[in-house]
Order: structure tokens, then C-alpha cells, then sequence
């Protein structure tokens, strides 16, 4: 823990506040939304389509404008975007602990996911402008800060359940309207390329950039294996007669191992590796991950070891999954190409985990071979595809004489 607060203290105020910004988010988030559902159905009656239907609202809201709030960030700048996200999702969680009508409940949810869609890519564009050559070490920082958030989260929200639900969510927002406040004071701010054509024709660059668009269809592979943390894993363990505690403390594996060793393992494997090896040997991990339930069918031993290999896949392949992005877009849209690459990622976990589910209903086995393939595969894919690296297409370089690093 002392190397990584030693290297979050490495980089500049404006990292660091972005370190504090998702560590804030995520607990804010964490603290209410294990909750919705329990609060929906039990505290107000609603049918199970009904609270599918408000929380499905908040997840499509966001995955389907990353791409416009991408573009907005890249145009109006990294700052205003991540402060109207901060705005809307303080509203949205106001609004959620408060409404009681379906109506004001969907528009909520609604605000929550536009808010995500808004600050998400402008954040980690913004670290990636602000990083420069050190974007590998800023987004392994990023993701223990992040899961920092997830592990302080649902304790909070627990302790506050005796306030009431409605308690939980004002104290949420408060949160976020607290760090909006010191966000708007404190955080430079920072914008991409000067907006030289439409945001039509940015989005029609951006989808024409085919070595982009190979790099995120197969990486989106990754996105479905760490998402069965929320669903063949719990899926299993109720199953095998396990409750909540069983789900939490997955969630608690998974939280200390990479607080514990995140920024160990990327020197390591950034020492011996290159980024497209690092990814493709943490996508097999991640595929391996699954032969434990497969072969030890309930058992809690390989249920934890499947989140333990998850989590170090997930380890050795984001930082430099996050970097690659840029590398490959270029920099003069960098907003666009995180929002773009987060529909992408959002659109494949909807579909996997459709399969996934129908498979583990027809036979458990089935769902965990067919991940543990789809690890593999996709990083035979991944070290197949054209490199992931060297220079950006033709039609981004030199674009906006320094681009996003120009501040």
C-alpha cells in the first residue's frame, strides 16, 4: 500500500484529484446501488419487470450516449463534462431516494446513467492527456482507487440502512455534490484537439479506424469475463445453497487483491512485457479463471479462486488496455475514442451475458467452458490482430498540433 500512495503522490494535482474524483464516485455509487433493487421491490412494491425495467433505463442511458459524452468532452472540454456529470448524478440519487412514482423512478435512473455517460469518458481522457508517457502506471492507480470505491461503498450504505433508504441516497448525493463543489474549485481545466470538423464526421473517423474497432471487439471479450462477477459467479453460489455473504466476500477478494497488488504487477509486467503481450496473457488468465467451478462444481474454494485469477487478469490487462486506446486513436479525440470503445464494451456484455445466462441455465458446465473459450480466444485473437501499438492512423496524425497534451 505504501508503493502506491508513493506513486499516486509521483504524479501532478490534476492526477490526483482525478485518483480522488473515482475513489469518491465509486463509493457514492456502491453505497446505494446494491440496495435499489431490494428497496424497489420490498419498499415499494414493485413488480420484478418493473424494477428490471428501472435499473435496465440507467444502464442503457449510460452505454448508449459514452459515445456523446465522448465527443462532448473532446469539444467543450474534460472539466465542464465531468462537473455536469457530477451535477446529474447528484440529482439522480436525490430523486432516486425521494420519488415513489414509476415515472420520477425511470427519469432517476435515467439522470444516474446520463451522468456516468458524461464524466466516464472525460475522466479517463483527461488522465490519459495529463499522464502523457506515464498512462500505464496512471490507469493502474485508477483502478485501485476504483475499487477502493466498490470496497467502501456497501458497508457505508449497510450502515446507513437503519436511516432508511431514502437517508442513503441523500447522503450519496451529498457526496457527489461535495465533490462537484471541490472538483470545480480545484481541478484545471484540460480539453483534446481543437474541433476542426463536425461531431458527424468525428464519429464516422472514429468508426473508420478499423484497427481501433478490431482492438475493442476483441477486447470486449474481457469485459464480458470480469462482468460474471455479477452474474455466473452469484448465479453459482446461489445455486449451490451459498447467500449474500458468499457474493460479498467475492467482492472483498477481489477489492484487496488489486488494492494490495495492482501497481506491483503492472511494473512487473510492463518491465518484461509489451502491451499487447501483457494483454494477451492476462485475457488467458482471465479465460482460466473458469476452470475451477467447471472441474469443482460448487465448490467456495473454486469459486474463489476463479475471482482471485479474474482479478489478476483483469490486473495485467487494463492499464494497458487504457493506454493502447490512445495509442491507437490518436489524440486529437480522445474522449470520442473512450466513449466509442465503452458503447462497444457495454454492447458486448449485453450480448455475453445473454449467452451466458442461457447456457447456465441449459447446464452450468456449458457457461463455464464457453467463457473459459472465449478467454483464450480472444487473446489468440488480440495477438493474431495487427499490432496493438506503434503509430496512430493517417488520418490522426499530427492532427491539432499536439492535441490533447497541448495544455
Amino acid at each position: 500500500m505504501r508503493a502506491t500512495l508513493a506513486q499516486a503522490r509521483s504524479f501532478n494535482r490534476p492526477v490526483r484529484l482525478l485518483l480522488v474524483n473515482q475513489l469518491t464516485i465509486n463509493t457514492g455509487f456502491y453505497l446505494l446501488m446494491p440496495y435499489l433493487a431490494g428497496h424497489l421491490s420490498g419498499g415499494l412494491g414493485l413488480a420484478a419487470w418493473l424494477v428490471a425495467l428501472v435499473l435496465g433505463v440507467r444502464n442503457l442511458s449510460q452505454q448508449g450516449l459514452f459515445l456523446l459524452g465522448g465527443s462532448l468532452a473532446d469539444r467543450l472540454g474534460y472539466k465542464p463534462m465531468i462537473l455536469s456529470g457530477l451535477a446529474l448524478r447528484t440529482a439522480g440519487f436525490a430523486l432516486l431516494g425521494l420519488a415513489e412514482s414509476l415515472p420520477l423512478l425511470l427519469l432517476a435512473s435515467a439522470l444516474t446513467g446520463l451522468a456516468g455517460a458524461l464524466f466516464n469518458p472525460a475522466a479517463r481522457a483527461y488522465l490519459a492527456v495529463e499522464a502523457g508517457e506515464r498512462k500505464v502506471e496512471a490507469f493502474a492507480l485508477f483502478n485501485v482507487f476504483y475499487q477502493a470505491g466498490i470496497l467502501l461503498g456497501p458497508p457505508l450504505g449497510l450502515l446507513l440502512s437503519g436511516a432508511g433508504f431514502r437517508t442513503a441516497c441523500l447522503v450519496a448525493a451529498a457526496l457527489f455534490a461535495l465533490l462537484a463543489v471541490a472538483q470545480a474549485r480545484a481541478l484545471p481545466v484540460r480539453r483534446g484537439g481543437p474541433a476542426a470538423q463536425s461531431m458527424w464526421r468525428d464519429w464516422r473517423e472514429v468508426l473508420g479506424n478499423r484497427r481501433f474497432l478490431g482492438f475493442a471487439l476483441v477486447m470486449s471479450g474481457s469485459y464480458v469475463l470480469g462482468f460474471q462477477v455479477y452474474l455466473a459467479l452469484p448465479l453459482e453460489i446461489a445455486r449451490s445453497g451459498g447467500g449474500q455473504l458468499g457474493v460479498t466476500l467475492l467482492f472483498v477478494l477481489s477489492g484487496v487483491l488489486t488494492i494490495a497488488g495492482q501497481v506491483r504487477i503492472t511494473a512487473w509486467a510492463k518491465a518484461r512485457w509489451s502491451a499487447r503481450q501483457a494483454m494477451a496473457r492476462g485475457l488467458t488468465v482471465m479465460g482460466v479463471a473458469f476452470a475451477p467451478p467447471a472441474l469443482l462444481p460448487g465448490s467456495p474454494v473454486a469459486l474463489a479462486g476463479c475471482a482471485a485469477l479474474l482479478t489478476l487478469g483483469t490486473m495485467i490487462v487494463y492499464p494497458f488496455e487504457m493506454g493502447t486506446i490512445t495509442t491507437l486513436g490518436g489524440e486529437r479525440l480522445v474522449g470520442t475514442y473512450y466513449g466509442c470503445y465503452s458503447s462497444i464494451a457495454g454492447l458486448g456484455i449485453a450480448g455475453g451475458n445473454v449467452l451466458t445466462g442461457l447456457a447456465f441455465d441449459a447446464r452450468p458446465s456449458w457457461a463455464w467452458g464457453g467463457l473459459a473459450v472465449l478467454g483464450v480466444g480472444c487473446a489468440w485473437g488480440l495477438s493474431r490482430s495487427s499490432r496493438a501499438g506503434g503509430r496512430p492512423p493517417p488520418g490522426q496524425r499530427g492532427s491539432g498540433g499536439g492535441g490533447a497534451g497541448g495544455a
